[in-house]
Order: C-alpha cells, then sequence, then structure tokens
C-alpha cells in the first residue's frame, strides 16, 4: 500500500541487489555515500534536461525572421483593430 505524500526531502529507488552493489561500490571508490553519489551524477542531467527542454532554440534564419517581424510587424487584422476599437478587454 503507498505511502501518505510527504515532502520531506526522501525519495525512495527499489533496485535490483546487484545494481545497488554497483552503484555503492562505485561511491566508496569516490568517497560518497550512496546518497550523495546519485545526487552528484544525476542533478547535472536532470538540470541539463530542464534546460534542453525550455529553452528554444532557433536556427539563424528562424532568428533573424523573428528580428524581422519584431522591426517590421505585419498589419493587424480587421478583426483585432474592430475589438480594439470597441474597447474589448482580454481579462
Amino acid at each position: 500500500m503507498p505511502r501518505p505524500h510527504s515532502d520531506n526531502g526522501r525519495v525512495e529507488l527499489r533496485l535490483r541487489p546487484e545494481d545497488k552493489a554497483v552503484l555503492t561500490r562505485a561511491a566508496a571508490i569516490e568517497r560518497l555515500d550512496l546518497t550523495g553519489y546519485i545526487l552528484r551524477n544525476m542533478l547535472p542531467q536532470a538540470e541539463a534536461v530542464i534546460e534542453r527542454e525550455e529553452r528554444l532554440q532557433l536556427s539563424e534564419r528562424d532568428s533573424l525572421h523573428v528580428l524581422d517581424l519584431l522591426e517590421n510587424p505585419p498589419p493587424a487584422p480587421a478583426r483585432l483593430i474592430r475589438a480594439a476599437k470597441a474597447g474589448f478587454t482580454l481579462e
């Protein structure tokens, strides 16, 4: 039965005994406890995943196109102009 959620900073990790033995041995070689070893090796990877997924990367061509649109925006559609004249607000 699952335990109630508690944000106490703990994470449970179920490993095969042979996988835990490998991680424990590597941690000992680097003079770290298992938690320190896992954190040191996994946090940079987690941060890289977040960075990769949250950053929008444009090609040079697309970057130039965006800059051109900012400097020379297309005319507003008639529907938008009518809404602005009618006092429409986006609340």
